[in-house]
């Protein structure tokens, strides 16, 4: 029991006296290794503690609920949950606090998961457990009701790409009232989407379905399209960025290559190159992928015009007189057809050959099987004396109607035949006196490993998909990019079309390969979160950011040069009584909260809303308490 003279001290010095703490079993992800109940115990006779409950999950309805009951009915006025990463759950636990009445930021968080269970068994697991508790009621004690930073925000988002994904977003962004500026670096829209022929697996013609879409967003009042168009610069805030693109001139080339599946704009293109400045609310990054382009030499690519991409093939295969009874592509007849899976994907070190920078792609492309199988169909039912021969690792035909193109395959006397990573086909020139120009030899795992040979008149290897190369704007907004080189999301479930750049979405391939009805999925997604973000004419943000005591500044400038966030601290003039002297001052909308120039403060006139030096202080002295 706390004797009554340190209570009187306590309350003196601002600390709550009414901590609720809350710790979760998890479903045994923690319990199994933490002894919650002790835990409990144990908090029950932390300083300031009023009460202290387990669940089995407090995230589910019924634990929140034992958070809200406890404040409406007064028994506590801060909250500690112990529970798994706040990572997952802090925006959960703060909207339970919200709906109870209480400021959302009187709560600290334990993360006794990731950083107790799930590394630690036993006695140990539950000492840590007790210490990382005590240290969030120590902070807690000290916690403060804090308002967020409210920021002006401009009705109008920027997308950039104009690809499927991005006339997507453009289109269900200007359905919802929001301005749309829309930056694409070519001369027409469409995207790699518009480069395909019929779309799998049912078979819908691509240039329809983009021509659709393109004419819908050039006819919108509320979206402007700028094609041959780059962004240079980026400056700014969520809600008020201003973007700098570059726009120059479109010669007959362009146009030229712009024909065909391409989709031709009436966006801005001028004389010589000029610069505009957006002025925007949020940004959605639509900057698609590229496709896989095979080593020289790989699968006999490069060396042997016979050995073509899928991209390739698939741009041929629109082109061919369907009335023939034979396939002909050029002036060669294609008797029989290879397709090799995985070229560019699922990449193993140690097997397969690195790029210049020592790279693998090591992930599933996941279209490629089903835009092989697809064009293996579309080659049977045109031309069915046509022998296709399909080499694969593995079949991953996911989603509706996919699944399907298998079975049509087979059906279709597709001959499959499955290789293993460490044993790939080899192609060759072909020796045996026949017309076929190539060979492909394999063991192939369906018949035990019996060493197959197929002469074929053409190779069609299966590309994988590609991150976009796009350091200047990954420099230039900050933007966090995965080991897969593609555009990182926050979280892929809580948060799957957000960036660690407040104000900044993602859509489609430019965050993962996907096919083009996820790639259209994610587009609206990021479109609502934008259109849901800009509506109100402002946003709110977390009010973790640096405060500066201006009776403690000394006008050093030592916190300017440490700031990690260009114009998050500013010097000013400020009048007093010796006169006027330069003092920092805060940027909210711009600090990251990262602390690193309350670090070289030499006065101790910054702190950290929500993270004080004196709640840290507090967290340190729980840890080392004995018990």
């Amino acid at each position: 029991m706390t004797d009554p003279k340190e209570k009187t001290e306590k309350a003196e010095s601002g600390k709550s006296e009414k901590i609720g703490v809350y710790i979760c079993y998890c479903g045994g992800n923690i319990s199994d290794h933490v002894d919650v109940e002790k835990v409990r115990d144990e908090a029950e006779k932390m300083p300031g503690v009023a009460v202290a409950r387990t669940n089995s999950f407090m995230c589910s309805d019924p634990g929140q609920e034992l958070i809200i009951e406890d404040l409406k009915n007064g028994l506590i006025d801060r909250v500690v949950v112990a529970s798994c990463a706040p990572s997952l759950h802090e925006t959960t636990f703060r909207g339970a606090i919200a709906r109870a009445g209480a400021n959302p930021y009187i709560y600290d968080h334990a993360n006794i998961r990731e950083h107790v269970s799930w590394v630690l068994h036993g006695e140990k697991a539950t000492f840590k457990a007790e210490k990382l508790v005590g240290a969030a009621v120590g902070k807690a004690s000290l916690l403060q009701e804090l308002d967020p930073i409210r920021v002006d925000a401009r009705k109008h988002a920027t997308v950039i790409g104009g690809g499927i994904a991005g006339l997507k977003a453009a289109k269900v962004l200007a359905e919802r009232g929001i301005d749309v500026v829309l930056v694409e670096k070519s001369p027409y829209l469409g995207g790699n989407a518009a480069r395909l022929d019929t779309i799998a697996p049912f078979g819908e013609k691509s240039a329809a379905l983009i021509s659709e879409l393109a004419e819908d967003v050039l006819a919108r009042d509320n979206i402007t399209v700028m094609t041959h168009s780059k962004v240079i610069g980026f400056e700014g805030y969520v809600g008020n960025f201003d973007l700098t693109v570059q726009t120059t001139f479109a010669d007959a080339a362009d146009h030229e290559q712009a024909a065909g599946h391409y989709i031709p704009t009436v966006g801005v293109i001028t004389e010589s190159a000029t610069e505009h400045i957006i002025e925007t609310g949020a940004v959605i990054l639509a900057t698609g992928f590229k496709s896989y382009q095979p080593r020289h030499g790989e699968y006999g690519f490069g060396e042997n015009s016979a050995v073509v991409t899928l991209p390739e093939f698939i741009k041929q295969m629109s082109e061919v007189d369907p009335s023939k009874t034979e396939l002909e592509i050029g002036s060669r007849k294609i008797r029989s057809i290879a397709m090799i899976h995985c070229v560019g994907s699922r990449q193993i070190p140690g097997i397969h050959e690195e790029d210049e920078d020592g790279y693998l792609n090591e992930y599933c492309s996941r279209t490629c099987c089903s835009a092989i199988l697809h064009a293996a169909n579309q080659v049977k039912e045109i031309f069915p004396d046509t022998n296709v021969y399909d080499f694969y690792r593995d079949i991953r035909t996911y989603g509706r109607g996919q699944e399907e193109l298998y079975d049509q395959a087979a059906n279709n006397r597709v001959v499959f035949l499955r290789y293993s990573a460490e044993d790939s086909p080899v192609v060759t020139a072909n020796d045996d006196g026949s017309d076929a120009p190539l060979k492909v030899t394999v063991k192939d795992g369906l018949t035990f490993n019996e060493e197959v040979e197929v002469a074929v008149d053409l190779v069609v290897l299966a590309t994988g998909m590609e991150a976009a190369s796009i350091p200047e704007l990954v420099s230039m907004m900050k933007l966090p990019v995965g080991t897969d080189k593609f555009l990182q999301e926050i979280h892929p479930k809580l948060a799957p079309v957000e960036m660690a750049v407040s104000g900044v979405f993602l859509a489609g391939t430019a965050q993962a390969p996907m096919t083009i009805a996820e790639a259209c999925n994610g587009a609206a997604a990021a479109a609502v979160k934008t259109a849901s973000l800009l509506s109100k004419g402002h946003v709110e943000l977390d009010p973790y950011v640096a405060e500066v005591d201006q009776n403690l500044c000394q006008g050093g400038g030592a916190c300017i040069e440490a700031c990690l966030a260009d114009g998050a601290l500013e010097m000013q003039d400020v009048k007093t009584a010796e006169g006027t002297v330069k003092k920092a001052r805060v940027v909210p909308a711009l600090c990251l909260g990262c602390g690193a120039c309350a670090a070289v403060c030499p006065s101790r006139a910054i702190d950290l809303k929500g993270w004080s030096l004196k709640q840290y202080e507090a967290m340190v002295d729980m840890i080392v308490a004995e018990d």
